[in-house]
């Protein structure tokens, strides 16, 4: 018929007979499967959907079937005739005739509807026959009303999904937020996520998963993530209090899915951690009592403390800042497991953990100090219970926390004097423990940081070869009656009081201060010594009544004892005559005087009884002391809490320690630049005291005026000294460029 030039006849009359085909298998097999629309059964209603989709199935089979045959019958039509009239191929066609006689109202209405049920019905819970549902979505996925035009799925049933999806989650979401607690709302809002997941992969389109993900994530996250982790009792606080990391890694995956998500989860956290911080600042502030003054004498603990004590004693106070550094490295430790195994390490979730530690530790005026104090206790002798490999360990914690700390100088204050008083006693664990220990600080700091520390141990070992070699003079000349070990400090390296305590020592101790003087000064010419009593220990063996006792005290204390040598038995010392024969400063007298007769191990008598030592007071020897044990420590300088005076003192001479930093950081800078403008030299001041401490731009900005005018005066007494022409007095060549002036 193509050969004889009636191939139009030929695509005509079939496309004819295909449409007469499609309209009897219309009328005979999908009509009369409508559902009937009765009643309000939404099982009923699927199972006759069901039943419209098989059917619709079943002519679309049907008619490919016949279609593949007609092509084959009508190849050489498909090849010749179909290119020159621009028809399509006779596939096409049948396939655009299917779209015109079978997807047509109302056929498509019903169809759409009866899909629509479908979903409908498996969201609510129930078992549908997925593989009827995918037949109909494959037809629709392959048909379209023109050549070049969407798809039927996508003309049609796929914004039906969505529109349908949209008012299911946001009535969905509601509900289940009055229902369920935080962790079954996750719970049901993945399974929600998994089941379109599943339902688009196994009989909708891939297509559709993207803009479906989207309908839930703005329907069942987004509008109530905060509602999600503020819930009473079920929110983010009870599940990091339960550890529930299952329930916590479902929240952070289904957060991370919405833009809003990870930074409210971020800010949640911070506030939790933060709180959480605040907590253990004011239950230690509490617990320790604001202003708290603690003049008690430092061996008052333990076995030494006396039964009238208050509660808030200094060994108590010591174990509520170690508590507290404790408590703040188990939060620690609990959040990093949270974070690595509920929340994939994230570095988003990292800094916001950070800031929040930062925050709360800062917050806490102690800090510093407490720090110290629990690296000190770490470091000391004798530590029961734990290895050298768990010191190490939970050292390493306390650098973490050490990190967090802007005021680092602070820090640097009280640890120098509690590593003086370790080495000064002997209380370290080991040597290489605290050098260790030195080591991580110099790595978060810097050199500078622990160069004065590292000169203590300098001056510990040049101490130790310096007393082997007096102990081998003294094998050459007189010995003195009484054995002294002596350690030479530099006084630029080790924190000790511009103003140091000291006292009259009695003649036997002179003797022998004399003579290590007058060695070691004629080994090093030049060199001034100061005697530092309140900083060294004797042992002494007192007779009592019943026995002798070797007795472990300080060298105050041993001062005050060798006043009783001579005094008889039911004779007193004033308190003003001690202190007139011994020159103690007041309040280390009333500190030593306390440990000697107010303790458990009453050594002198004070009269009147009572545990506060007065001016009035007056003291006698207890001749008839007894004691099981033959040596007994009375008074050891201890670690303690600092009370509020000498935490001003502290405050002050680290004020005045910045403000020296400051100006040193000014002058070096502007040495460098030559010429700065005011925000740059700021800002370049801030970036380099950081690693110390956060300077005040305020601050900044005073000392700056104060060189100024410090280079202003310099340069007038200059200009005078030239006009008089006193050269010996002028100050040397002075810069005056960037209005820093160095001389």
């Amino acid at each position: 018929m193509v050969l004889h030039k009636h191939g139009e006849q030929l695509y005509k009359g079939t496309c004819q007979l295909i449409a007469e085909n499609l309209e009897k298998l219309a009328k005979q097999d999908i009509i009369p499967a409508f559902p009937s629309g009765g009643g309000g059964d939404l099982f009923q209603s699927s199972q006759e959907g069901e039943m419209l989709l098989k059917a619709l199935r079943k002519v679309w089979d049907d008619h490919t079937s016949s279609l593949s045959k007609l092509r084959d019958v009508l190849k050489y039509m498909d090849r010749v005739y179909t290119k020159t009239a621009g028809v399509p191929e006779i596939w096409d066609a049948g396939l655009l005739l299917f779209v015109k006689h079978i997807i047509r109202p109302p056929i498509q209405g019903h169809l759409v509807s009866a899909i629509l049920i479908q979903i409908q019905t498996e969201r609510d819970g129930y078992v549908i026959n997925r593989s009827a549902v995918k037949g109909c979505v494959d037809v629709l996925r392959e048909l379209k009303e023109i050549p070049d035009g969407p798809t039927i799925y996508r003309r049609d049933l796929e914004p039906a999904i969505l529109r349908e999806s949209e008012t299911f989650y946001k009535t969905e979401g509601e509900r289940l937020l009055e229902i369920c607690d935080a962790p079954e709302y996750l719970q049901r809002v993945e399974s929600r996520f998994d089941s379109e997941d599943s339902r688009t992969n196994h009989y909708l389109s891939s297509h559709t998963t993207h803009p479906l993900r989207k309908i839930l994530e703005r329907n069942l996250l987004t509008p109530h993530l905060w509602t999600i982790m503020n819930m009473p009792n079920s929110g983010l606080d009870a599940m990091v209090d339960s550890d529930r990391l299952e329930d916590l890694s479902r929240l952070y995956r289904l957060f991370i899915m919405v833009p809003t998500g990870l930074p409210a989860l971020k800010k949640a956290l911070r506030d939790s951690v933060i709180r959480r911080g605040q907590e253990l600042n004011i239950s230690s502030a509490l617990a320790e009592g604001v202003d708290l003054v603690e003049d008690e004498p430092d061996d008052i603990k333990g076995k030494g403390k006396a039964k009238a004590r208050p509660a808030n004693s200094g060994a108590q106070t010591l174990q509520l800042a170690l508590k507290w550094v404790e408590d703040v490295l188990a939060l620690k430790d609990k959040c990093d497991g949270i974070w690595m195994k509920a929340f994939q390490s994230d570095r988003e979730v990292e800094s916001g953990l950070n800031e929040a530690f930062e925050t709360f530790i800062n917050k806490n005026d102690k800090a510093p100090e407490f720090i110290s104090l629990f690296i000190d206790d770490n470091l000391k002798k004798g530590l029961k219970g734990k290895t050298d490999a768990e010191v190490d360990a939970v050292l390493d914690k306390t650098i973490i926390v050490f990190r967090y700390l802007t005021d680092k100088d602070v820090f640097d204050r009280y640890y120098k004097g509690h590593l003086a008083k370790r080495l000064l006693l002997g209380r370290s664990v080991s040597d290489d423990a605290e050098r260790g220990m030195l080591a991580k600080l110099k790595v978060e700091c810097g050199y500078q940081f622990t160069q004065k520390m590292e000169g203590m141990f300098h001056d510990m070992r040049i101490s130790a070869d310096t007393m082997q070699a007096y102990r081998n003079h003294l094998l050459t000349t007189t010995s003195p009656d009484i054995d002294i070990s002596v350690i030479v400090m530099t006084s630029t390296f080790w924190p000790t009081s511009h103003s140091p305590a000291t006292c009259t020592f009695p003649e036997e101790l002179t003797g022998c201060a004399k003579q290590f003087e007058q060695f070691y000064l004629s080994r090093h010419s030049g060199r001034r010594l100061t005697w530092q009593p309140s900083l060294g220990n004797a042992d002494v063996r007192v007779s009592f009544k019943a026995r002798k006792h070797d007795l472990n005290v300080s060298t105050f204390a041993l001062v005050i004892l060798l006043l009783f040598e001579d005094v008889g038995d039911g004779e007193f010392l004033t308190y003003e005559e001690i202190k007139s024969a011994t020159s103690i400063p007041e309040a280390e007298l009333q500190r030593n005087l306390q440990s000697l007769a107010c303790a458990k191990f009453k050594i002198l008598k004070k009269h009147p009884s009572g545990r506060d030592v007065n001016t009035s007071d007056s003291f006698s020897f207890n001749a008839d002391f007894t004691s099981p044990l033959a040596k007994i420590k009375i008074s050891t300088i201890a670690s303690r809490v600092e009370n509020t005076d000498e935490r001003k003192e502290t405050k002050d001479r680290v004020d005045e320690e910045r403000r020296h930093q400051t100006e040193a950081c000014i002058v070096r800078i502007m040495k460098d630049r030559k010429h700065m403008t005011h925000n740059d030299l700021i800002n370049e001041v801030t970036r380099q005291l950081a690693s110390r401490f956060q300077p005040n731009p305020l601050s900044i900005k005073k000392r700056v005026e104060g060189l100024i005018e410090v280079c202003t005066l310099c340069f007038r007494v200059r200009i005078h000294c030239l006009i008089v022409g006193n050269r010996e007095n002028t100050w040397s060549d002075v810069k005056t460029g960037s209005h820093i002036i160095i001389w």
